[in-house]
């Protein structure tokens, strides 16, 4: 580097690899959307598994619940990995897990099978996940709403465009087919992109001063992180929202089967697709755009602000759900509404934790927060078991807007005067505006 390029340096300017920072970013967001399927499209997979080979839902949807688990509670395992390694090693073999599990799933003639799928394909989407938005946070640490958004939309649009591709090969050749076809196609994507993928030297960075939202001086190691009342509050919060909203994820195909609404055409803006088909391709792409555009608008308000707008959001569209939803277009339109008002959780949490921790040790330290999700996937199994029971999903209804209420004061009486004690303490540097004065 030219030491007297000044002006420029200042402004991270170091040559770096091809494409710069935001073509890291934009391979991140690619690797995201090809292992979405495993998370989004498996409501898809639900009622074709289940009558063929006569599991019940509850069982099937074990393996969702060990998939997610696996995918979370081992990300601050991958995290140090890409702290130490770099991220190229932990994407590779994440993709290749990825096409794996799919491989499995396809054959699967067990339970036990569909479950050791769950287990391959968590880890390795949480392997990628956890890659793309760690090293997005150490890349933009002058905007981490945005790159944490960005990147997550992958995950949460990703699948929006496969999303009917899925579900008439489904019909066509079946879900086992479909299983080996997609598995195969998006593992091997990864796989390619992978080789792109570099660690950031501090030069390569711009300086966070010039930011809206206090961010800490201080990189907070794990250990010094689990100790802190302030990570706990959010993995809580994390753990309340994530909830309601897997129920949802997971849940949706049932839902419509439950509401009659599955196969009923549905026309909106001139095109028209049966309920659940068109509910899943808008829910996907409001699920993705919700996170870069929550991120966005948490680097100008605060993190706290934002999450008690979208928080509210969400409890307003849940109850709205259980209430309009029978009608179909109504639930085409409301659970995209809460898609939108959910998936902002997964920019919104790393950026926060990042600001709050620092950006050394961001892999891991935005890992163990991601854990919360598999904590919350826990509860996932219980709602076909209190629709078994009810004979209605009006409880499971109630439970996630209620999470989501307490988790919207949360933000703004509990998160928010915490972090700025904790800024003030480590000399948090950006403006302090309103949202971290508290």
């Amino acid at each position: 580097m030219v030491q007297g390029q000044g002006h420029q340096e200042a402004h991270g300017v170091r040559k770096g690899p091809p494409g710069g920072r935001w073509l890291q970013l934009l391979i991140g967001v690619i690797c995201m959307s090809m292992i979405a399927n495993l998370q989004y499209g498996w409501t898809l997979f639900v009622e074709p598994i289940d009558q063929t080979h006569h599991w019940g839902r509850a069982s099937i949807q074990i393996a969702f619940t060990i998939f997610v688990v696996m995918e979370t509670w081992l990300v601050p395992v991958e995290g140090w990995f890409v702290d130490r390694f770099g991220p190229r090693i932990v994407v590779l073999i994440g993709g290749v897990l990825c096409a794996l599990a799919w491989v499995v799933n396809s054959m699967a003639d067990s339970l036990a099978m569909l479950y050791l799928g769950a287990v391959l394909g968590g880890i390795g989407a949480g392997g990628v996940y956890g890659t793309c938005v760690g090293n997005a946070l150490k890349w933009f640490p002058d905007r981490r709403g945005l790159a944490a958004g960005l990147t997550a939309a992958g995950f949460g649009a990703g699948s929006a465009l496969t999303v009917v591709p899925i579900a008439n090969m489904i019909q066509s050749s079946g879900y086992e087919a479909t299983f080996l076809t997609f598995g195969i196609g998006q593992g091997l994507v990864v796989f390619v992109l992978a080789w792109l993928l570099v660690h950031p030297h501090p030069d390569l960075v711009p300086a966070s001063t010039g930011t809206k939202v206090a961010q800490s001086r201080q990189s907070a190691t794990p250990g010094e992180m689990l100790r802190s009342p302030t990570f706990w509050v959010m993995y809580l919060m994390f753990v309340m929202v994530a909830a309601g909203g897997l129920m949802a994820t997971a849940q949706l195909g049932p839902i419509a089967k439950d509401f009659q609404l599955d196969g009923v055409p549905v026309s909106i803006l001139g095109l028209t697709l049966p309920a659940l088909t068109f509910a899943l391709s808008i829910d996907r792409v409001l699920n993705g755009l919700t996170r870069p555009f929550f991120g966005w608008v948490s680097d100008q308000i605060g993190r706290e602000n934002t999450m008690f707008i979208a928080f509210a959001i969400e409890c307003v569209g849940i109850l709205a759900l259980n209430h309009y939803g029978h009608h179909p277009v109504a639930f085409v339109i409301l659970t995209g509404l809460v898609f939108f008002a959910w998936g902002e959780i997964y920019s919104l949490f790393p950026a926060c934790c990042g600001d709050t921790f620092g950006s050394k040790y961001a892999a891991t330290n935005a890992g163990l927060l991601y854990t919360a999700k598999g904590t919350a996937s826990l509860v996932v199994p219980f709602g076909n078991l209190i629709v078994a029971s009810t004979g209605s999903w009006q409880a499971v209804f109630y439970f996630a807007a209620a999470v989501n209420a307490v988790a919207a004061l949360m933000a703004i009486f509990v998160l928010k005067p915490m972090r700025a004690r904790r800024m003030a303490g480590n000399e948090g540097i950006g403006r302090l505006t309103a949202e971290t004065t508290g």
